[in-house]
C-alpha cells in the first residue's frame, strides 16, 4: 500500500492507493503525539507494541492456537523425517528473491 503525505489542499487527509481517507485528529491526539516524541527509544517501542496489541485484540482468538498446533505438527514431521530442514541463510535468500 502506497502512502502519500497530505497535500496543502487536503491537510487532514491521507491518500491510500488513490482513495482519500479522512483523519480527524483530536487535541488529545496532538498532545499524546508531542509527549510520545519525548520518550526514549525503548519507551517508544513499548508504546508501539502496546498500541499494536490493542489494535490486534479484535483478531480471532483461535488463530494463535491454530498456529501453535501447526508449528507442533511441522516439528513432529521434522522429527519423524517427513520434512527436511534447510539452512536459514538459504531460506532467507529465497524469500528475498521472491520479493524482488
Amino acid at each position: 500500500m502506497k502512502l502519500n503525505p497530505p497535500s496543502a489542499a487536503e491537510p487532514e487527509s491521507l491518500l491510500f492507493s488513490g482513495a482519500i481517507i479522512r483523519i480527524l485528529m483530536s487535541p488529545l491526539f496532538d498532545e499524546v503525539q508531542k509527549q510520545a516524541q519525548m520518550l526514549t527509544v525503548q519507551e517508544k517501542a513499548a508504546l508501539a507494541h502496546q498500541l499494536i496489541e490493542d489494535l490486534d485484540a479484535s483478531l480471532d482468538a483461535d488463530v494463535e492456537q491454530a498456529w501453535i498446533a501447526e508449528s507442533q505438527r511441522r516439528y513432529q514431521a521434522y522429527l519423524s523425517g517427513e520434512l527436511q530442514s534447510k539452512p536459514g541463510d538459504e531460506v532467507m535468500a529465497n524469500a528475498r528473491n521472491r520479493l524482488k
